[in-house]
């Protein structure tokens, strides 16, 4: 269960190095794809929740580190809500 990486750019063109306990960020996100803000929002949140279960069935417990990246995604995507053609582009995904 290696730790993943990805890196975003959002709407305003800032980019973000997120977080993944699991490398199961590649099977949702592929490098150079541009997302519309709530398709994002919806594969990070499928992301992480996977991420965390499979460190819950590996060590018995959740990963409050996976939860936490999830929080800051979405927080971070409140700001551009309702945007007309918002986006995030999935920049690289490292391992």
């Amino acid at each position: 269960m290696p730790e993943t990486f990805w890196t975003v750019r959002w709407p305003d063109g800032a980019k973000e190095r997120c977080y993944s306990p699991s490398s199961v960020v590649c099977e949702i996100f592929t490098p150079g794809v541009t997302y519309p803000l709530e398709d994002f929002l919806a594969r990070s949140r499928t992301a992480m929740q996977r991420a965390s279960d499979r460190v819950k069935a590996k060590y018995g417990h959740p990963c409050s580190n996976a939860m936490a990246q999830l929080h800051r995604i979405e927080t971070r995507a409140q700001a551009f809500e309702g945007q007309d053609g918002a986006s995030v582009t999935c920049l690289e995904i490292t391992q």
